[in-house]
């Protein structure tokens, strides 16, 4: 089958602006080569700042945040995208060549309904008509098992969940049928049961119309069920391109087998987990609007271990999070800490009380005050909670910054400065400055790449080790709870389905939403997820 797109010798840069000094040329991406035919998928796989994104939307002649395509070609259909003025490309974009990002929230308009920005494309570069566009977009509905596939275009973004707008989003690519689809991490955001279903429908979605694609992620379990080759790149470099088959199962490049084998944290959990140090006892919760989201769950973890908290979105898990750290006061139930109740809401309690619980967000990003520095955003607690000031406290944060592998030359660095994996190390040494006693995490690895997920796991597990702290570690990723968690709390729908050892949560038999999540995690085999869809089939005919 002919190539639909080849990409020769691209180099990518940007120019950076040092304060007080002369503009600095940098090199993101060089020398990266490969082919695409029709049909066929790509995955382009490597951790944060390797150059994924920038390589992928390449494709559609495009230099995201300021860089700047200075080199080789990009041919679709043998035509050089790099080579073409603006009206060429406007003329390209939307129709042959299509994106799908890692956000469908932040992609559609919330004031207008779905189905109008579907077909929003196709009608611009009048491929068809309103009628054949609407036809158009019904049939992907259907085979992106979409609820009513004739009347869903009709509601508005907010309306439906965070799968079905990331499936809707794939048929807006879709509609125009274009050459080629470039997919931006779009299950990365979505539970491991949602995944399923977005991965399902894209492999299905692709298959029938015989679109070519590039699969941008940093999973590489998630890219292996979809692709048919995979380049794995490393500081904007290629380190290894090839089958998927060759990629997962002989890996060449020790970078790639990094990748293969990650997650080799062996923890064992803790044999007696009777004791109570940190105790939730018949909460109920609910927000403004009487919209109740917790319904009588009781859980405990004890000294020195870790309780892994585990649902999809909506479960309760981060409400729970908010109910144990006072911002969220609950209708009904108390919170413990070796015995004693602390205050319902966050303003009652008193700062010893607020020192021994701290919270690590998901998103280090916003978690942080972009305008202070790494010493003043760790030393900030030092101040509220011991009165440390001037030279001690940078000592401290010093301190603080070696337990947790920064070291020297980042006190004085600000957010913007520093990589994702650093912003959530920054983030837990803020929590370790309040000398707490119980560290809630919720979901502090979703973001990063898996080896830098890796390296904050055993980071958090050493200094649990150190300290003795107690963790509530709030995840949808199974492969952490099985690497770090003494005891598990399995969440749905605002209520405790299951809650116990590790070893007995995660071992037959199961109910049936534990089973359901349990298989829903992908594997790094290639065929798994038509294992897993094939098994829900049979259960589903068995039903």
């Amino acid at each position: 089958m002919p190539e639909l797109l080849e990409v020769k010798d691209l180099k990518i840069e940007a120019t950076s602006y040092p304060p007080g000094e002369d503009p600095v040329r940098i090199t993101i991406v060089e020398g990266i080569n490969f082919t695409l035919e029709r049909g066929k998928v790509l995955g382009l796989i490597g951790e944060s700042g390797a150059g994924k994104s920038t390589i992928g939307l390449s494709a559609l002649a495009y230099g995201r945040g300021g860089v700047e395509i200075t080199g080789g070609q990009a041919l679709l259909d043998g035509e050089d995208l790099l080579a073409m003025n603006r009206k060429e490309i406007r003329a390209i974009r939307g129709a042959k060549v299509c994106y799908v990002s890692q956000s469908a929230a932040a992609s559609f308009n919330p004031a207008h309904r779905i189905g109008d920005q579907v077909i929003e494309a196709s009608l611009r570069h009048k491929l068809m008509t309103k009628a054949e566009a609407r036809e158009r977009a019904a049939y992907l509905f259907d085979i992106l098992g979409l609820p009513e596939p004739e009347s869903f275009g009709k509601r508005y973004p907010h309306q439906v969940s965070g799968g079905q707008l990331q499936r809707a989003m794939t048929a807006m690519a879709l509609c125009s049928r274009p050459d080629l689809i470039v997919f931006d991490e779009p299950t990365t955001a979505l539970d491991v049961t949602t995944q399923i279903d977005v991965l399902a429908a894209i492999k299905l979605a692709i298959e029938k119309t015989e679109t070519a694609a590039l699969y941008i992620t940093h999973d590489l379990a998630v890219v292996a069920q979809v692709s048919d080759d995979i380049m794995v790149l490393r500081d904007g470099a290629m380190v290894e391109y090839g089958p998927t088959e060759q990629i997962i199962e002989q890996p060449e490049e020790d970078y790639t087998r990094a990748l293969v084998n990650v997650r080799s944290i062996k923890h064992q959990e803790a044999a007696d987990q009777k004791r109570k140090y940190f105790e939730m006892s018949g909460i109920h919760a609910a927000y403004i609007g009487g919209v109740k989201v917790l319904n009588d769950v009781s859980l405990h973890v004890p000294k020195g271990q870790t309780l892994a908290i585990v649902g999809e979105s909506g479960s309760g898990k981060s409400t729970l999070a908010r109910v144990a750290t006072g911002l969220l006061p609950p209708m009904a139930g108390e919170v413990r800490i070796e015995g004693e109740p602390l205050p319902a809401a966050l303003k009652q309690r008193s700062r010893d009380q607020l020192r021994r619980l701290q919270l690590i967000y998901q998103m280090a990003d916003t978690a942080m005050n972009p305008r202070q520095t790494v010493g003043q955003i760790i030393g900030r607690p030092l101040t509220f909670y011991e009165g440390v000031r001037g030279a001690e406290r940078d000592r401290r944060v010093q301190e603080l910054l070696d337990q947790i592998e920064m070291g020297e030359g980042y006190i004085d660095r600000y957010p913007a400065e520093l990589s994702g994996g650093q912003k959530q190390r920054v983030a837990i040494a803020r929590a370790l400055a309040a000398k707490p006693e119980i560290i809630i995490c919720d979901e502090p690895t979703s973001a990063l790449d898996p080896l830098v997920a890796d390296g904050i796991l055993h980071l958090l597990l050493d200094l649990q080790k150190k300290k003795g702290l107690s963790y509530i570690f709030i995840t949808h990723d199974i492969a952490i709870v099985r690497a770090i968690a003494d005891s598990v709390a399995v969440m749905y729908q605002g209520e405790l389905v299951r809650f116990g050892p590790k070893s007995e949560v995660l071992s037959p038999p199961f109910d049936d939403y534990t089973d359901l999540l349990l298989k829903s995690v992908p594997e790094m085999h290639l065929g798994w997820l038509e294992e897993v869809l094939a098994t829900r089939k049979i259960e589903s005919a068995g039903n």
